[in-house]
């Protein structure tokens, strides 16, 4: 009675084992895709339209309530003046403010123990940041500020307010020279492309801006300040891999 249920069983394993050899048979046969991977980067230089710069106040004294009174005093003037010079609201921004003691360590003496320092003083540092949208107005900014008292300066900055735009164009760019190079490879190597399998992008970059060294803003005088944006280069990358024929 055994053998009788089990004979069905193992005619019906019988009648799939061949299917499932041939099924592996033709997986074996198949062939990955050839494929050719090829890097592509695109390029746009553009003339910045927006600078920032920091402007501050560095004050010391005996106290630390002096040297801030001092600090406040002219500081007020410095924001008040980028006011004046059209920076907006949003655009004027306190990025830097600190407080710190001013120590003197007198001289060491030959064979005498080490004096700790002492405070003599106090010193107060305030700076605002402004974005200044009309590059034409910098060098009176700049000016301005160093009349009101500012004398720690830094930037500018230049940068272009909007880049998406000119991104997606490198980004165009920078797919049209991946193909440029998949075609020549692929013609070198007497082979057709075929279609495009991946497309990664490996980001948008744009080098940091360029400072003015804090020296010059320091040496400022009455004269208008000359400034000079130049250009930035945006640029965009690529990979792509495509199958070949």
């Amino acid at each position: 009675m055994r053998d009788f249920f089990l004979a069905p069983l193992l005619i019906t394993a019988l009648w799939l084992l061949p299917t499932a050899v041939t099924c592996a048979d033709h997986d074996a046969d198949e062939k990955p895709p050839r494929t050719i991977t090829v890097n592509g980067e695109g390029k746009i230089k553009v003339k910045p339209d927006t600078a920032s710069v920091s402007a501050g106040v560095v004050t010391q004294a005996a106290t630390a309530r002096e040297a801030l009174d001092k600090n406040t005093e002219r500081m007020t003037q410095v924001m008040q003046g980028l006011r004046e010079a059209g920076i907006a609201e949003d655009d004027l921004q306190t990025s830097q403010f600190s407080v710190s003691p001013v120590y003197s360590r007198p001289p060491r003496k030959p064979n005498a123990p080490r004096q700790e320092p002492t405070i003599v003083g106090y010193r107060v540092s305030n700076t605002a940041t402004a974005i200044v949208r009309k590059l034409a107005d910098l060098g009176g900014v700049l000016d301005k500020v160093v009349t009101l008292g500012a004398n720690s300066i830094s930037g500018p900055s230049f940068f272009t307010d909007k880049p998406e735009p000119l991104l997606d164009e490198a980004r165009k760019k920078a797919v049209a020279n991946a193909m440029r190079k998949a075609k020549l490879l692929a013609d070198a190597a007497g082979v057709e492309l075929g279609e495009i399998m991946t497309i990664h992008e490996g980001g948008g970059y744009a080098p940091q801006p360029k400072r003015m060294h804090r020296a010059m803003a320091m040496e400022m005088d009455a004269a208008a300040v000359p400034i000079a944006a130049g250009t930035q280069e945006i640029r965009a990358t690529v990979n792509l891999v495509i199958e070949i024929e």
